[in-house]
């Protein structure tokens, strides 16, 4: 069975400066006609940092769930910048620390039932703190937390993040 859907048409809702909002009129497989509200999204990346036998976690406010978590440090795409340089740029802002070695591990799509997003993971090795360098409206703690102690939190659920989940994901099933 054919399961793709023919966009008919897009109409702007919204232009921000994160996200874009369209609704789209798709026609089904079936043939019949239904509606979309998509959001667009320029994409980010995460980074699992090691610091000897421990990671940096970050730990900030998230205003749409009202409430502060620890997360691996990210952040999005600007424009059409190259994800491993996204990745590279937003380790040293949030945590002070540039990598000598950095991987590609994995992708996620955050919310594929309503959002396009797809976020690079990375994995780096061998930091060297050169001091952060963050944008006047981010305000987060840093910290360093040994492996196992991640593994923890994320098996008694106080990691709720999933970006910092699919990162362990991938990194603990590395081949």
């Amino acid at each position: 069975m054919e399961l793709r859907e023919k966009i008919l048409n897009k109409e702007d809702i919204f232009k921000g400066k994160i996200i874009d909002v369209k609704m789209l009129d798709v026609e089904l497989p079936n043939g019949k006609k239904a509606k979309r509200e998509v959001v667009y999204h320029n994409g980010a990346v995460g980074i699992l940092a090691f610091k000897e036998d421990k990671v940096l976690i970050v730990e900030q406010y998230r205003t749409p769930i009202d409430d502060i978590i620890l997360e691996i440090p990210a952040g999005k795409l600007d424009g059409d910048e190259d994800s491993l340089k996204c990745a590279n740029r937003e380790l040293r802002e949030e945590t002070g620390y540039i990598a000598n070695k950095i991987d590609y591990i994995g992708e996620i799509v955050t919310s594929a039932g309503f959002c396009n997003e797809i976020i690079k993971l990375y994995c780096a090795t061998d930091l060297e703190y050169v001091g952060d360098d963050r944008d006047e409206d981010e305000f987060l703690n840093v910290k360093e937390m040994p492996v196992d102690e991640l593994r923890e939190l994320i098996r008694t659920g106080k990691i709720i993040d999933s970006k910092t989940l699919s990162a362990m994901c991938f990194y603990d099933n590395r081949k």
